[in-house]
């Protein structure tokens, strides 16, 4: 008898340890995709071409581990890290069926390298919500090339 409630003392304290564990280990250990380099498909368009184009380039995705304190001081300012560029390359495209007077060729940003850091709203969206990367107003075209 003395064995058997030993045994549920000691599953019990595991099953506690472990829920504990759970509840305060970092976001990595949810399985969560870290900050990296992924493959993603975008569009890219300009006010007077009536096309937009849609192609696979690199961009930075992914979770990075951000602490909010309990106790907001309004005289400290809380800065939450993003996954962002660390090195970036520029290209550029050449959109198809632009009127004469209009430059087709748009400028965009490719991934080479990702980190956690502050937004920097030059090569990243810093919204909460926002559009998708592949997102167009006007007629969409999809090279697989580039």
């Amino acid at each position: 008898m003395y064995l058997s409630s030993m045994s549920v003392v000691t599953v019990c304290s595991l099953l506690l340890l472990c829920c504990t564990a759970a509840l305060f280990s970092p976001a990595k250990s949810y399985l969560l995709e870290p900050c990296e380099l992924v493959n993603e498909t975008v569009s890219v368009e300009k006010e007077g071409c009536p096309k937009c184009l849609v192609f696979q380039t690199t961009i930075c995705s992914g979770h990075c581990l951000t602490k909010e304190p309990v106790y907001k001081s309004p005289f400290s300012t809380i800065y939450q890290h993003v996954c962002t560029y660390r090195d970036v390359r520029y290209e550029t495209i050449r959109l198809p069926d632009c009127p004469p007077g209009v430059d087709p060729h748009v400028t965009y940003p490719v991934a080479l390298s990702c980190d956690c850091s502050l937004c920097t709203m030059d090569t990243s969206d810093c919204t909460i919500e926002s559009l998708k990367p592949d997102y167009c107003m006007t007629q969409r075209e999809i090279v697989f090339d580039y």
